[in-house]
């Protein structure tokens, strides 16, 4: 490389070295031949860099571009070397990981290919990568397009995980574009797995990797929509460290105890005073357990503020660095102290409303009918169980003491089927009905209903047994013995 003899040349070192036409026997700088080295010192890559009117400069620039590529596959075979060994990493880093090539707020280039090569889909921002319309892309093996096998068999095979895990893996690899030129890019895939588990084909987010400073001000877009989206939370989210003290808070959480964020940072649970003692206490030990465990915990919880209980639902997950060490929690916490009221106050209305339902089925099931002076008729309809019974019986008792009555009719012409149940209800109820001075009459007794009563061996004595409703009604309305005698 050749300067002017009048300028001067800043060295790394911070010196500056005066070179002038008459400098050729100045000791600083020089050497015993008369060559003088760039700075005093040796160019990187070993090429000596000098100033001389004698030096081959295309020798030394080739020498230089040559240092230059070799660098420049060194760091591609590291990249590739490196991109295999990176574990899976969540959705949330990968989103922040890639320095997406056509903006934050823009679809990156997608790629999908089944395990053949054969491309499935490829997007605008690819086709823009590469240079491949679409129509041409897809249907042709990805090698073909980008001169690249990103993702080898292994690799797919290695990508394993639970279904549901949105889980990335990282490759870097070299290429080419349609026009031939050389690119390096770096492809964020998932493997897509069938319901069987069989593989069915690979996406992959891809980007050229080759600018640091692109890359650092999309990662800074990336932060600022992620913090968007927290802060535009309807839950409480923080983040702890290993001590308790709180690193992050939400805006939610903020607005919610009317504090400043700064004001959480560095404080523990009891520091910050935002809860009662005994709550804190519950919080800090819930939080110990997934440093302890290292695993994600989802509980309900009910926490006593002292003037109410509140409700909430939390998640509470370790939070881990970039080498995989625990690090910290964090937490996502709603609150269902509303939710939960609500559906209490849902439920005593449910209740009130079973109740009412089945004080009116119960009167519609047992319907007491007063028919004349002294007589009341009660049509059973449907099945009978014990709680039917005790009702029954409690309903003509009521009757027949409330309206003073001698004679209580009993049909059974709508009861579905005659068992002890049924058996051991009727001469129950019969008894109890003399015991008030009143006679039962017994009507609807059909002929299998009377085969079943002798059956059940049905004591019946003291019950007068019609086969109709009417001739019941007739029985009842007869003057009695005691109706003539008071005459």
């Amino acid at each position: 490389m050749s300067r002017d003899r009048g300028e001067r040349t800043s060295g790394p070192r911070g010196r500056a070295d005066g070179v002038s036409g008459g400098d050729h026997d100045s000791e600083a700088g020089s050497t015993a031949g008369g060559h003088r080295l760039l700075d005093g010192i040796a160019a990187p890559g070993g090429v000596s860099v000098h100033i001389d009117d004698d030096i081959d400069y295309k020798a030394e620039c080739g020498a230089l571009r040559a240092r230059v590529e070799e660098l420049e596959n060194e760091l591609a075979s590291w990249r590739g070397e490196l991109g295999p060994k990176r574990g899976l990493v969540s959705a949330a880093a990968a989103y922040l990981d890639p320095p997406f090539a056509r903006g934050a707020a823009q679809v990156p280039a997608l790629i999908h290919w089944r395990l053949d090569g054969t491309v499935t889909h490829w997007n605008d921002a690819a086709a823009c990568l590469f240079g491949w319309p679409e129509g041409e892309a897809v249907g042709r093996r990805l090698s073909e397009l980008v001169a690249a096998e990103p993702v080898s068999p292994e690799q797919v095979q290695a990508f394993n995980h639970a279904p549901g895990e949105s889980l990335f893996a990282t490759a870097t690899s070299a290429g080419r574009t349609r026009e031939g030129n050389a690119i390096t890019c770096r492809w964020t895939y998932a493997v897509l797995r069938d319901e069987r588990g069989h593989v069915r084909e690979i996406a992959a987010i891809v980007d050229e990797g080759d600018d640091p400073r692109r890359r650092e001000r999309l990662l800074h877009e990336r932060y600022q929509m992620l913090l968007q989206l927290v802060d535009n939370s309807p839950n409480v989210m923080f983040i702890k460290d290993a001590e308790g003290r709180y690193l992050f808070i939400n805006r939610h959480y903020a607005r919610a105890l009317g504090r400043h964020a700064i004001e959480f940072l560095g404080k523990d649970e009891h520091e910050f005073g935002a809860t009662p003692p005994g709550v804190a206490d519950v919080i800090v030990a819930k939080e110990r357990e997934v440093l302890a465990s290292g695993q994600a915990m989802r509980y309900q919880e009910v926490l006593d503020y002292g003037t109410q209980n509140y409700y909430f639902y939390t998640v509470k997950y370790p939070v881990r660095n970039e080498r995989g060490e625990l690090v910290g929690v964090g937490g996502v916490v709603r609150e269902d102290t509303d939710l939960r009221r609500a559906e209490a106050e849902r439920a005593a209305l449910q209740e009130q409303i079973i109740a009412a339902q089945q004080e009116a089925l119960r009167e519609l099931s047992t319907p007491l009918i007063p028919l004349a002076d002294g007589v009341l008729a009660m049509p059973l309809v449907g099945a009978m169980d014990g709680a039917r019974a005790a009702q029954i019986m409690e309903t003509l008792l009521a009757g027949i003491s409330g309206q003073r009555a001698h004679t209580a009719i009993l049909d059974i012409t709508g009861v579905r089927a005659v068992d002890a149940i049924v058996a051991d209800a009727l001469t129950r109820t019969a008894r109890a009905a003399q015991m008030l001075g009143a006679r039962v009459v017994l009507t609807g007794i059909r002929p299998e209903v009377a085969t079943a009563l002798l059956e059940l061996g049905a004591d019946l004595t003291g019950i007068v047994t019609l086969g109709t409703l009417q001739s019941g009604i007739a029985h009842a309305l007869r003057p009695t013995e005691r109706s003539r005698v008071a005459r």
